[in-house]
């Protein structure tokens, strides 16, 4: 599975994340992550086109303490095959404000209250065209 990882990065509270991309047109998922390692994922975002048996849904969560916590699921599902997409993800000590690609927002609870975070996983069958912070 094509993977995109940056690590040592600073994404600090008060910033936005626009993160660009293309799904594949055959891609059943692909998954963002943010948090401070791959067993310390403080925002996961995965769009399911088709996977887990789930379709066109974006499931938010958070890993921590090698488990899972409660998922955020929403059917709000703005991401086409095949089509550029682009997501603003804003945090604060509170929460994660994801602006998604026609407008409509996800607020997902900031678990872990950090005030950066420096590590940043894309997995799945997406193809990342740009990553920003301000």
């Amino acid at each position: 599975m094509p993977t995109v990882l940056i690590q040592n990065m600073a994404f600090k509270v008060g910033q936005t994340l626009t993160l660009t991309g293309v799904p594949k047109p055959e891609s059943p998922e692909f998954t963002i992550d943010i948090g401070n390692s791959s067993e310390d994922i403080a925002l996961h975002i995965n769009p399911r086109f088709d996977a887990h048996g789930d379709q066109c849904i974006i499931v938010c969560n958070t890993f921590q303490n090698d488990c899972w916590c409660e998922e955020h699921r929403d059917e709000n599902f703005p991401f086409v095959q095949g089509e550029e997409f682009q997501i603003k993800i804003t945090f604060t000590n509170e929460e994660f404000l994801v602006t998604l690609p026609d407008g409509s927002e996800i607020n997902f609870p900031n678990r872990q209250g950090s005030e950066k975070y420096k590590y940043m996983n894309f997995t799945g069958q997406a193809r990342i065209q740009g990553i920003e912070i301000k």
